[in-house]
């Protein structure tokens, strides 16, 4: 007989969202964001993948060779998908009411896109919602906007329109965390996600660093090239607070005083992001700045030596020519083939006035590489760009490069936390699964996380069922909206006719709208999603489940059905 730990009554709302996983629960229950990395885990999925052939002589890799691989990879499997509808509506009030207990309307608003978040100044001047498709949403209605498990996300190739399996930002960095760990063999202690109000990424303790930016990954030499990708990728970190921060041994939450992430850990988190996104000032980095701010390229002008003679560029004409070209004007090696690719009349015999020349400030930055935080090398610095006597002018050029060098991103504040936590989750590098799994279970009692992850992995054979009902009950509406136009009976045979498969393996159990949404289930599965649809039309009736190996039947107010399982689980419940 299997036991699990029993869910104290102020717990089962978290526990139950650990089964829907809405980005709205992730926020209130911080738990749940390594809970789904564990999970997916303990999902045979990623481990398959090591017998793929596009990971063959893996061990033989670097680990960023590795990572590059695994990149590739989920390219090639995976969809960033924005779809807010997938996973149906609710309301405001609704929610709030939900976590009223644990957060304020006023702190979900702050700090929540559902909840009418809209970032800082950058953000208004981008329209974040009518980018992310939130400003549809303008009443009290909101989207669920959940978080995939591996599953799930795989199951999207079910659905019409959809080539491959597919995902939303946490969905990705879950599953880039879990299989960082079992494909590449990476620590999990090196490994950290980051969650802001719009976006989830990992920082991965790799080389110099490693930024995962939903299915794609960012160098510390990507950070600072200027070009447009590269930019969408700091877009979380420049311009929104860190709410989140988690790895095996904890997190630490921008709202709740106590972390659960070890202190020694979070500082090492600290320091390798700020060295991450701190460069000093070289030409190269130069010349990536001006390539990211064309409002200042045309403070400056590149020469070029033309059949023994000198000529003058306005900047700005070779940053125009890199569009379609391999040659930069950053790359020492490239930028006389590019520049020899431009047309001789778009140069200047002489020196253009009220422009700095770029080559000179090259060799200055030669034998005198910067650092933002020095007072008397930036002094240095804004003496050579003498392309305007207008100090205002000439300092904005500094700032913008100030800020382009060094980016301090908004993480929580550690002085006012308390730091308590139940141990990290340590799994060493090759451990096989089986032997994870037993390790996860012998960590419940004390463990949290660790519990949750059998919540969030959906095996009901070891969980106890009651979050999965009211998860399933209360917030699957896509099925019930989606099946509006049927009878009842219409209803019933849609369920039955449906494809009798179910996207989990074992004895895990989808929710109603995974069934819906991919259009299968096991039996099991579907008897369930049929009673969420049947208690919806019909309150008052009589419900009663009875699974029992591989039957189902199920008695809808007196009406008998049933259902062939492969579940192998053994239930009686009344709804």
């Amino acid at each position: 007989m299997n036991t699990y730990p029993k869910i104290a009554d102020d717990q089962l709302e978290k526990y139950s969202s650990a089964i829907s996983l809405s980005d709205m629960e992730i926020f209130v229950f911080p738990e749940l964001l390594y809970s789904l990395v564990l999970a997916n885990i303990m999902s045979p999925r990623i481990w398959q993948w090591k017998e793929h052939e596009w990971f063959a002589k893996l061990d033989t890799m670097k680990p960023y060779k590795k990572i590059q691989r695994l990149k590739q990879f989920i390219i090639d499997n995976y969809e960033f998908n924005l779809d807010l509808d997938t996973w149906g509506l609710t309301t405001k009030e609704e929610e709030i009411e939900r976590f009223k207990p644990y957060m304020d309307e006023k702190t979900i608003g702050r700090s929540n896109a559902l909840f009418g978040y809209e970032g800082d100044k950058h953000y208004f001047s981008l329209d974040i919602r009518k980018h992310f498709g939130l400003d549809k949403y303008k009443t009290n209605i909101i989207p669920f906007w959940k978080t995939e498990t591996l599953e799930a996300m795989d199951a999207f190739r079910y659905k019409d329109n959809y080539r491959v399996g597919a995902g939303e930002c946490v969905s990705l960095s879950t599953l880039y965390a879990a299989a960082l760990y079992i494909i590449c063999d990476i620590p999990l202690e090196d490994i950290f996600l980051i969650a802001t109000p719009l976006h989830s990424q990992n920082f991965i303790l790799v080389n110099d660093g490693v930024l995962t930016n939903n299915r794609r990954l960012v160098t510390k030499t990507m950070w600072f090239n200027g070009t447009d990708l590269t930019a969408k990728a700091q877009r979380a970190l420049r311009n929104e607070q860190v709410t989140i921060v988690a790895n095996n041994t904890g997190f630490i939450h921008t709202v709740y005083d106590n972390a659960t992430i070890a202190a020694k850990s979070f500082e090492r988190f600290r320091k390798k992001l700020d060295a991450f996104t701190t460069s000093e000032i070289t030409f190269e980095i130069l010349a990536n700045f001006l390539r990211e701010r064309s409002e200042f390229q045309k403070c400056f002008q590149i020469k070029y030596m033309r059949h023994g003679k000198e000529q003058y560029l306005p900047i700005e004409r070779a940053y125009a020519y890199e569009h379609g070209s391999p040659y930069k004007v950053s790359d020492n090696a490239t930028r006389d083939k590019l520049l020899d690719q431009i047309d001789e009349y778009d140069f200047y015999t002489d020196p253009i006035d009220n422009r700095i020349q770029l080559n000179k400030l090259a060799d200055y930055l030669k034998g005198n590489p910067i650092s933002h935080f020095d007072e008397e090398s930036m002094k240095g610095l804004a003496d050579k760009i003498d392309c305007t006597q207008d100090m205002s002018r000439k300092m904005s050029v500094i700032e913008g490069l100030v800020d382009f060098v060094h980016l301090e991103p908004e993480l929580p504040d550690t002085e006012s936390k308390t730091f308590e936590s139940p141990g990290p989750i340590e799994i060493p590098v090759g451990t096989g699964r089986e032997e994870i799994i037993e390790y996860l279970r012998g960590l419940r009692e004390t463990h949290t996380v660790a519990d949750l992850a059998f919540y969030a992995s959906r095996d009901l054979s070891v969980t106890d069922w009651a979050p999965f009902i009211k998860a399933g009950l209360e917030r699957n509406p896509v099925i019930v909206t989606e099946t509006a136009a049927l009878s009842d009976d219409e209803l019933i045979q849609t369920l039955e006719s449906m494809t009798s498969e179910s996207i989990y393996d074992g004895s895990r159990i989808a929710q109603p709208d995974e069934v819906w949404n991919f259009q299968r289930g096991d039996g099991l599965e579907r008897a369930f999603a049929l009673s969420n649809v049947w208690k919806k039309r019909h309150p008052d009736a009589a419900i009663r489940l009875s699974a029992s190996g591989n039957l189902v039947e199920l008695d809808l107010d007196g009406r008998q059905l049933s259902f062939g399982s492969n579940k192998g689980l053994e239930k009686q419940l009344e709804l």
